[in-house]
C-alpha cells in the first residue's frame, strides 16, 4: 500500500511540474513581450534630449523676442509719456473751466428765479418787458 501512495505522490508532483512549467511558458511569452516594449521604450527616450534642446532653443528665441518687443513698447511709452501728461493737464483745465461756467450758469439761474419771484409779487412784468423792448431797440439802432 506504502507502494500506491509513493505512485500517487509521484503523479502528483509531476502534475505540478508540469503546471509550473506551464506557468514559466506562459510568463516566458509575456515578458518577452515586455522587453519589447521596455526596448521601444528605451528609443523613444533616446530620442527626448534632443526633442527638449530644440524646445529650450525655440522658447529661448520666442523669449528673447519677446524682450525685444517688450523694450521697444517700453521706449514708445517713454516717448508718448509727455504727450499723456499735456492731455491730462488739458483735461484738467477743461474740468475747472467747465465747473466755474457751471457755476456761474447756476448762480445766474438762482438770481433770475429770485428776479422772477419779485416781479411776479409786485405785477412788474409790463414794465419790464418794455424796458426789455426798449433796450433791444436802443442796441439795434446802434449797429
Amino acid at each position: 500500500m506504502a507502494n500506491w501512495i509513493l505512485i500517487l505522490l509521484g503523479i502528483g508532483a509531476v502534475l505540478i511540474g508540469i503546471g509550473l512549467l506551464a506557468v514559466a511558458g506562459f510568463l516566458f511569452l509575456k515578458l518577452g513581450g515586455a522587453g519589447k516594449l521596455i526596448a521601444s521604450a528605451q528609443k523613444t527616450t533616446d530620442q527626448l534630449p534632443e526633442q527638449v534642446e530644440g524646445i529650450t532653443s525655440q522658447i529661448t528665441d520666442v523669449l528673447k523676442t519677446g524682450n525685444e518687443t517688450l523694450q521697444q513698447v517700453n521706449q514708445q511709452i517713454k516717448e508718448l509719456s509727455p504727450m499723456f501728461y499735456l492731455v491730462g493737464d488739458a483735461g484738467r483745465a477743461t474740468h475747472n473751466m467747465t465747473s466755474s461756467v457751471l457755476k456761474t450758469a447756476n448762480q445766474l439761474q438762482e438770481k433770475t428765479e429770485d428776479a422772477d419771484l419779485i416781479i411776479a409779487n409786485k405785477n412788474l412784468q409790463g414794465i419790464y418787458g418794455l424796458a426789455t423792448i426798449g433796450y433791444f431797440l436802443v442796441k439795434l439802432n446802434k449797429k
